[in-house]
């Protein structure tokens, strides 16, 4: 069996941070070799914001036809390849021993099959990010647009981690595997495979945005907001009949931004005149009931580990943290139309839960898409429950090698509003 050394890249929703991991993988042994992130400037963080508004609903050709597209996106594409190379260089790394770069790229608008079925819409994917840019600033082959594969073929293409934590499970065990980033989600891992997995909804996403709205801070470090305020329960209704219409989907399902309606929000909130602190304090309570909610929608022939292993930083904010265990014991607010759902929840796990945050935490995400690249190179089917299921045969990605094409054509993913017709034209 192959041994490979890759990089694994991600950026999340936040866009707080350019998140790198080399990890070498050695059949179902992981090590990582060393990490690296570097946090975005502000003026970063708010081009990719005005990116994502005016690319909203739009095909290909328009998002192209953007006048601010193309150097947005080469300039978010430069500071990570000027990442990688810091990272290579600050460990002695020689890049000519690094395999391939596992590379996500940036979502900037999600409309999957679970969500279009129920709107009547075709289905699409917006990601951008070109892995031949990537590679030729690199050196280093590329491995990127894995999404696409997943959506033509019928399926949701996120959350991608099921398959990863899966194997991580070999050392931490099997259980219900939390992620909180800016949207959480989450796989039910047992006897070593992911039974099933799911985005739960808005976790940091709120919080976040909020915070970064009203202070100079990136984010509540440690509740120092949230800790001062009360929970404002006419709020947290609304902040679910915002987002109604994803929270009730069926599993498994992927969400996006876009679905939690973030602006009219805090309008909402604004006009309520509600205190600052309250406000963080509810929007964390929220990214817990969210992620609680979703687990009442686990199917009853799906048995829900009652271990559940916590990665991904927004688990570091104790509000939120707190509300999660609360809730998992039937204690907390609840809203009326849930009280039923959630005593189930908790009947169903027994009262025997517990609570650990994942060893592999910090970089979960980044050394999933070198994960992702190595089953490329092996040419493997990622093992995602549904595509197991259905017995397809998909292998995820394209490859970019240092030097292939001068003209970038790839700064936005296959799966792009408008595919099909793109399909049929071909």
């Amino acid at each position: 069996m192959p041994v490979y050394t890759i990089i694994g890249n991600m950026t999340g929703n936040s866009m707080d941070a350019i998140d790198l991991v080399l990890t070498r993988f050695d059949g179902n042994v992981m090590q990582d070799i060393c990490t690296y992130t570097k946090p975005y400037a502000k003026e970063m963080q708010d081009k990719i914001e005005y990116l994502r508004a005016r690319a909203f609903n739009k095909t290909k050709a328009e998002i192209e036809a953007l006048p601010e597209f193309q150097n947005i996106h080469d300039e978010y594409i430069s500071q990570i390849a000027e990442c990688i190379n810091e990272m290579c260089a600050l460990n002695k790394i020689d890049k000519t021993s690094v395999d391939a770069i596992g590379f996500h790229g940036k979502t900037l608008d999600h409309n999957p099959p679970s969500k279009a079925r129920k709107e009547k819409t075709q289905p699409y994917t917006l990601q951008i990010g070109s892995g031949q840019m990537l590679a030729d600033l690199t050196g280093i082959p590329v491995i990127y647009d894995f999404r696409s594969d997943l959506l033509m073929a019928g399926f949701d293409g996120a959350p991608l981690v099921p398959p990863h934590n899966a194997r991580i499970s070999a050392s931490e065990g099997d259980g219900c595997y939390y992620n909180g980033g800016n949207t959480s989600n989450f796989a039910l891992v047992a006897d070593g495979v992911a039974r099933i997995g799911a985005d739960a909804g808005p976790f940091n996403e709120y919080t976040d945005a909020y915070i970064r709205r009203h202070t100079n801070e990136a984010f509540d470090r440690d509740a120092m907001f949230g800790k001062k305020g009360r929970l404002n329960e006419t709020i947290l209704q609304e902040l679910f009949n915002f987002g109604r219409g994803y929270y009730e989907l069926p599993l498994p399902k992927s969400g996006d931004p876009a679905y939690y309606h973030k602006n009219e929000i805090f309008n909402y909130v604004q006009q309520l005149g509600i205190s600052f602190e309250d406000a963080v304090h509810t929007f964390e309570y929220f990214a817990a009931y969210i992620a609680v909610q979703a687990l009442t929608l686990v199917p009853e022939n799906i048995a829900i580990p009652h271990r559940i292993i916590l990665f991904g930083g927004g688990w570091k904010n104790p509000v939120v943290k707190k509300s999660f265990e609360d809730l998992l014991a039937g204690k907390g607010i609840v809203l009326p139309e849930h009280r039923q759902q959630f005593a189930a929840l908790v009947r169903r796990l027994g009262g025997k839960t517990s609570i650990t945050v994942s060893g592999f935490g910090d970089y979960m995400e980044a050394r999933l898409f070198a994960d992702l690249a190595r089953y490329k190179l092996d040419n493997k089917v990622w093992e995602l429950p549904e595509l197991l299921q259905s017995g397809k045969t998909l292998v995820c990605g394209q490859v970019a090698i240092p030097g292939a094409a001068s003209q970038y054509h790839d700064r936005i993913n296959r799966a792009a509003k408008g595919w099909q017709a793109e399909n049929t034209i071909k």
